[in-house]
């Protein structure tokens, strides 16, 4: 039997919540209210109810809470990129420590002191390094759109933007994002402009035919620029296109594509050419030189990272004696901007291009007291691997959002070295990590930063100290 959705009017939004959404109690019952502000008297609809929680969508604010602010992309509430733009951000600080303190209260098993204050975010808006847009034939109509639609008339179903959540075939068209600077928007919009004129092949994702399927943008401090087609052929259309995109936008500094045939949007696996510029861009950290190529990660928020690992440095207090792990390592960017503190810093990652983009970088920045070792943490991270690398006096682990593995945990019990800084973007995953080396470590400093403003994640750093 389906579910009966039902109304509720003059409901009192108390707090926020889990993955962003706000959170209302009526009679016993929590309800999750995505959009919705603390402090807001709402009317919402309720169409999902399970055992002591409900789904619910925000129909009306009565009357506005004090910390709602009014956002200024005119996507939101559609695009799901940005849910917290209605709400001051102070107060989205606010959320974001007390659900770090959250999360250690009622996930952790440890004792834990006071968190410091979490670190903001200086931009706002405009702070992202790489942003991913699709081609797409099946645009997210508008209500003007629909009553086109109705009443037959032409309306334009090809679009450039972003999936819309919860519908991989929905793209909604963005006419303006505000996560990333200048030339951005521009790139984008002269991207779908010169499509739409020489009228190209749009991908469709539920036929899984057409030319055009994405663009990917990074940028960074130093002013290099990278632009990714990824396009199904690599034919006179897209060649033509890629050179009037150069030749419109000089200030790009590299110019890639990938052919993408595939039946999903997974690109890491297939080779990348360079049509103009070089295959990379530089980054730039406290005078250290980073090379950014089209599928390293770097940190998203270029100076948040920086606040975060001046962080991670200070709780590791690393001594010029010290040999420094970095598990999960990356593109090494935390073990070159430690190293010049430590005798030896080893670093640790899964895939075997980001490692050798960590030895480049450190290379290019005349550091020569780093290794990088490629191998999952979970099988190489053992016994031999510490005979053959020394015993550590310092570990850093900056683990994915699942945490780290449960023989990486048993590792780290096992070694009893005498800090350990954990980073993570997942407190949740980071509080029962920390329970399960509670054993032998105390927390004994707890730093969270916010590296993406108007979402509802935060990172964290933790600093350990053996008992």
């Amino acid at each position: 039997m389906a579910f009966k959705r039902y109304n509720i009017e003059n409901l009192e939004i108390i707090s926020a919540g889990a993955e962003g959404k706000a959170v209302a109690k009526q009679d016993g019952l929590t309800i999750f209210v995505p959009f919705a502000v603390p402090g807001d008297i709402v009317d919402v609809e309720v169409y999902k109810r399970k055992h002591g929680y409900a789904e619910a969508n925000l129909l009306a604010v009565r009357t506005p809470s004090p910390d709602r602010v009014v956002p200024p992309c005119g996507h939101f509430g559609v695009c799901g990129g940005c849910k917290w733009q209605m709400l001051d951000y102070s107060k989205q600080l606010a959320y974001k420590q007390k659900q770090v303190e959250d999360n250690f209260k009622h996930l952790g098993k440890f004792e834990f002191p006071e968190l410091n204050p979490i670190i903001g975010a200086e931009k706002q808006y405009y702070y992202r390094n790489k942003l991913e847009y699709t081609f797409s034939t099946m645009r997210w109509l508008s209500y003007e759109d629909l009553r086109r639609y109705e009443k037959g008339e032409f309306y334009e179903q090809r679009c450039l933007g972003f999936h819309v959540p919860g519908m991989f075939d929905k793209v909604l068209d963005i006419e303006h994002c505000w996560l990333q600077a200048a030339p951005s928007n521009d790139i984008r919009l002269f991207c779908r402009e010169y499509a739409l004129t020489h009228n190209m092949e749009f991908y469709n994702p539920r036929e899984q035919k057409g030319l055009l399927r994405n663009i990917i943008i990074r940028t960074a401090s130093t002013g290099d620029l990278m632009l990714v087609m990824v396009i199904t052929d690599f034919n006179e259309e897209s060649k033509n296109m890629m050179q009037a995109i150069a030749d419109r936008f000089p200030e790009i500094t590299s110019l890639v594509y990938v052919v993408n045939t595939k039946m999903n949007d997974a690109i890491f696996d297939l080779p990348f050419h360079l049509f103009k510029g070089q295959d990379f861009i530089m980054e730039e950290m406290e005078g250290l030189q980073f090379k950014v190529g089209p599928k390293s990660f770097y940190q998203t928020n270029s100076t948040q990272a920086y606040n975060l690992y001046k962080v991670a440095r200070a709780f590791a207090d690393i001594h010029p004696d010290d040999v420094v792990y970095d598990l999960f390592t990356g593109t090494g960017t935390i073990a070159n901007f430690v190293a010049h503190q430590a005798k030896r810093v080893v670093g640790i990652e899964y895939v075997d291009t980001a490692v050798e983009d960590a030895k480049i970088n450190s290379a290019q920045n005349n550091i020569t007291n780093t290794e990088f070792v490629a191998g999952d943490m979970a099988k190489i991270f053992t016994d031999s691997f510490i005979k053959k690398y020394g015993k550590p006096d310092v570990i850093i682990s900056d683990p994915p959002r699942a945490g780290m593995h449960p023989n990486v945990i048993e590792q780290l019990l096992k070694l009893e070295v005498p800090r350990i800084v954990y980073v993570s973007c997942n407190p949740a995953t980071q509080a029962r990590d920390l329970t399960l080396l509670n054993e032998k470590y105390k927390v004994t400093a707890v730093q969270p930063v916010d590296m993406f403003p108007h979402t509802h994640h935060v990172e964290n750093v933790v600093r350990l100290d053996l008992r």
